[in-house]
């Protein structure tokens, strides 16, 4: 049998991977724990319908890797991981489906703390913490998505900033791509600070009400590549910035919500040689994290908008040793986080 784990290009010296299996309520999920260095790996737990194993362990993989760099650049004292469940989350899910992952959690003993991602939800989080406390954003408390749409928000200010010398959003035109809880909220953000949005997304619901709600122009899931925008702001899934579509851009900043953006760190080096200012999504879209820790952890959380707030300033200093040292945004980012989590 093939050792793909170890030969899978996203492995990256993860410090364990663990298959989980239930058979009594159909359990197939992956866990991986990337780094410790800081504190127990934490990081969301995915639903999935993926199409092979292979493809959940390549997910699984980086995008525990992800947040072991957006822990760091936050400055939270924890590792990264993640877990995905391989299910339609629509309609395989089971509050049995979420004890079994619970105990699954217990058996690592606290090395891993999973929380919401996309397709689990906090009454989801409930159920896997009938049989675990390794286990955060539980209940209305839990929901991070707002406190994700406000690093977005304020990382778009500084974006805006370094890269058009603006202190206002007002009058700029945002091209926004997916308007689940973070990107309806980074919308409404955006909309209040006078941008003009052109949105795009699959749910037809999520359309009408970004029209009748934000005014927002709508344009079709392929389209909005090709827009005269300010600011484009992936909020949908990953690697939607790639050779086919970056050439289509007509943005000057890249600023959104998704994990793992760029489909190649290649890309990080063109969005630099097109004069693209790319915010590095795993420092931007931090907020969520920040907020599921400091519950976890017990943290007051009188600090916790300001420590939010303080993305804005993570990336100012990203932006300006980019251009000291003629780097794309990407690699200085993995250069903070990196001197902050390896030992």
């Amino acid at each position: 049998m093939t050792a793909f784990v170890f030969n899978e290009i996203n492995f990256d010296n993860h410090e364990q991977v663990v298959f989980a299996s239930e058979a009594k309520s159909g359990l197939k999920a992956i866990i991986a724990v990337h780094n410790t260095n800081l504190g127990p790996a934490m990081g969301g737990c995915r639903m999935w319908n993926y199409a092979t194993e292979a493809e959940a362990v390549r997910d699984v993989l980086r995008l525990s890797r992800g947040m072991t760099y957006k822990n760091a650049v936050a400055g939270l004292p924890i590792g990264g991981g993640k877990s995905v469940i391989i299910g339609n989350p629509k309609t395989d899910k089971t509050p049995a489906l979420f004890e079994a992952l619970g105990e699954a959690l217990e058996r690592l003993g606290g090395r891993y703390i999973t929380a919401e991602d996309v397709g689990t939800s906090p009454a989801d989080m409930a159920n896997v913490a009938s049989k675990t406390k390794y286990v955060a954003g539980l209940g209305d408390r839990g929901d991070p998505s707002p406190f994700t749409a406000l690093g977005c928000f304020v990382g778009a200010q500084a974006a805006v900033k370094h890269k058009l010398g603006r202190d206002s959003l007002e009058g700029l035109v945002v091209a926004l791509q997916g308007l689940g809880h973070v990107g309806y909220d980074y919308a409404r953000r955006l909309k209040e600070a006078g941008a003009k949005l052109i949105v795009s997304d699959i749910d037809e619901g999520a359309l009408k009400r970004a029209k009748e709600e934000l005014g927002a122009e709508i344009v079709g899931t392929d389209a909005i590549y090709d827009v005269q925008a300010d600011i484009y702001a992936p909020c949908a899934l990953g690697a939607t910035v790639n050779p086919d579509t970056l050439k289509r851009l007509k943005a000057k900043i890249i600023a959104g919500a998704a994990n793992n953006q760029l489909s190649t760190p290649d890309m990080g080096i063109a969005c630099r040689e097109q004069g693209i200012l790319y915010a590095p999504d795993f420092v931007i879209n931090a907020g969520g994290i920040i907020k599921v820790c400091y519950e976890y952890m017990n943290t007051p959380e009188d600090g916790m908008d300001a420590h939010v707030r303080r993305i804005a300033d993570t990336l100012t200093e990203v932006f300006q040793r980019a251009d000291a040292d003629n780097l794309p945004t990407s690699v200085v980012a993995d250069q903070v986080a990196e001197a902050r989590f390896r030992k």
